[in-house]
């Protein structure tokens, strides 16, 4: 007879999760090296924030960090400490993550479209790695996991809805063949976490 304790057979252990967030943040931790080469932008809101910052000359990091509240809220009230926690860690290895590798990685000029294709392939990947051990990378993440759980809308059709939102505002500061190919990065990122990460197969609240 199994013990009280011992993890159901389909959870994580505590292990297989710190692999899997240093995983999943070291393929992001790529994705945005490929997006930064061509000077491309992104979705979620990281865009949103890039977006007002440049219209409002305010600072990015400040401006990130005031939209991402009301997500952490909710992911502390919605889906729990334990997915709020693994979340923060996330943010916090992509963060050192994106500053250590450009020192020892140097990408050559590569074509802006083919720069977009390889960002959504890297940047999906490393998301359907995060969101299966239970983290994201706040945000709208956030809300698209905890509508694809309690409500069953797919998580990668919330992120490309509000990444459409976000592109468009785009518009108003950067030329139309900037964003246009920018969006077939979130494209791909999209479409691929909405195939993979299915709600009857992954649950990310613990």
């Amino acid at each position: 007879m199994p013990l009280l304790s011992q993890p159901p057979a389909d959870r994580h252990s505590l292990w297989e999760d710190a692999l899997g967030l240093v995983v999943g943040t070291c393929m992001m931790a790529l994705a945005v090296m490929f997006l930064t080469s061509s000077a491309l932008i992104t979705g979620q809101i990281a865009g949103l924030s890039l977006i007002v910052s440049y219209a409002a000359d305010w600072s990015f990091g400040a401006v990130f960090f005031v939209l991402n509240l009301p997500f952490y809220i909710l992911a502390v009230r919605q889906m729990g400490w334990r997915f709020t926690l693994r979340t923060f860690a996330a943010v916090g290895l992509l963060s050192l993550q994106t500053e250590f590798l450009p020192t020892v990685l140097r990408l050559e000029p590569i074509h802006p479209l083919v720069s977009a294709v390889l960002f959504g392939l890297l940047a999906g990947l490393g998301l359907i790695v995060l969101f299966r051990h239970g983290a994201t990378l706040g945000g709208v993440g956030i809300v698209a996991l905890w509508l694809q759980d309690t409500r069953g809308i797919p998580a990668g059709n919330v992120q490309l809805g509000f990444d459409l939102c976000v592109f468009v505002l785009a518009l108003a500061i950067f030329d139309w063949l900037t964003v246009a190919v920018s969006l077939t990065g979130a494209v791909i990122l999209n479409l691929m976490v909405t195939i993979n990460h299915r709600r009857d197969r992954y649950v990310a609240r613990s």
